[in-house]
């Protein structure tokens, strides 16, 4: 019996941020850093911040905009973090189970399924609020699924197709016939948007896709499922539960003031060394992947990729379809939702399914912090 992937879901916030808007924000700091630390700049203790532009963010990445839960305290040149009112575990729905249950109900009606339906529910992202119970968990609660298991994991960018994989092992293995894959991701509150080379990058979202064993084809049949981890530290956020004993140790003061927080462990990355080192993995990958099911490049009509960055999109698929491809077959999602990490290769799939017939191939393929690659090749039915 054969699995599918069945049906996906899109949760998205209500404030949209434009680059202008970003930039604007940015650039207001950026004076009011220069003029405050005007004295040490001069003295050459302190270096002058840049200002950014709108035309930078879309040369360097190809996004124009993004989603987020608060624009408001992000685009506060004296605050530039977004605020989230605390909610009470247990008495109302954290905000990463509410966008979660959103994503996941819309998922579980365009695939024709209620929750009961599901055996399994796996919470797939690169930033979780709490370390436990499990947001998985509660959202199996939330939708009303009261039987089968959830459980987070995470794989940062590259989590939804590990995630897929995940599900799709457990069913081999009969330890479900359903499960669901939730992407939730928060990105905003892991982003020091102070920082100029990256301030631009992340949007939040909330995707949520079901893969199912049916004697009935449907969907896109999962035909295999390939999984790389390699360890580096170019990509990283280090924030985490043991910060507190950290700075204890450290004999530094904690800095709870919101108006200048805690930014050295927030997310980092060496874009350049990212750029040079990822995209070659990546296309070795899908190009071996491809190789080992006996399937050709070309016979590839649709490469749903993770949505990091334009130009690495662009040359992944130079690299692994030829340097004359058609950029249609690597759709681009990045544009107006920017980075949403391991969301953003579920974006590009269910929004770009046009022009995929029965019987073509595709490749969901996901590539991040880790160094982590996942790629998952599918058969429109």
């Amino acid at each position: 019996m054969a699995i599918y992937l069945t049906a996906t879901g899109l949760h998205k916030p209500k404030d949209k941020i434009t680059n202008e808007e970003l930039v604007s924000a940015f650039n207001a700091y950026v004076d009011n850093y220069n003029r405050d630390n005007a004295t040490a700049i001069e003295a050459g203790d302190k270096t002058a911040l840049q200002h950014s532009s709108a035309e930078f963010i879309e040369k360097a990445s190809g996004i124009k905009s993004r989603y987020v839960i608060d624009k408001k305290g992000i685009l506060d040149p004296n605050i530039m973090a977004p605020i989230f009112p605390a909610r009470k575990l247990g008495e109302e729905l954290s905000i990463m189970a509410e966008m979660g249950v959103d994503a996941l109900n819309q998922a579980l009606d365009n695939a024709g399924l209620k929750a009961e339906d599901l055996d399994g529910i796996i919470c797939a992202c690169s930033n979780f609020q709490r370390v436990y119970p499990a947001i998985a968990i509660e959202i199996q609660n939330a939708v009303g699924m009261t039987g089968g298991f959830a459980f987070d994991t995470n794989v940062a960018c590259s989590a939804a197709t590990f995630g897929i994989a995940q599900a799709t092992g457990m069913i081999k293995a009969g330890l479900a016939k359903r499960v669901a894959v939730v992407n939730v991701e928060i990105t905003s509150a892991h982003l020091n948007w102070r920082n100029r080379d990256s301030h631009f990058i992340f949007g939040d979202i909330a995707a949520a896709t079901i893969i199912e064993q049916s004697d009935t084809p449907k969907g896109y049949e999962i035909l295999d499922c390939k999984l790389f981890t390699q360890f580096s530290t170019n990509i990283k956020n280090e924030y985490g539960f043991m910060d507190r004993s950290e700075y204890l140790a450290s004999g530094e003061e904690m800095h709870h003031d919101i108006k200048e927080p805690v930014t050295d462990k927030l997310f980092l990355q060496e874009g350049r060394k990212v750029f040079r080192e990822v995209c070659p993995k990546v296309s070795e990958i899908i190009s071996t992947h491809l190789a080992e099911n006996q399937i050709a490049s070309e016979q590839v009509k649709r490469l749903w990729l993770h949505q990091a960055n334009i130009n690495m999109i662009d040359l992944i698929l130079r690299t692994v379809m030829g340097k004359d491809a058609d950029k249609n077959i690597a759709p681009i999602a990045i544009t107006e939702y920017g980075n949403t990490s391991s969301a953003s290769p579920m974006i590009a799939f269910h929004e770009h399914q046009d022009g995929v017939s029965s019987g073509d191939l595709g490749v969901i393929c996901s590539f991040g912090a880790g160094y982590s690659i996942g790629s998952v090749i599918v058969k429109k039915i």
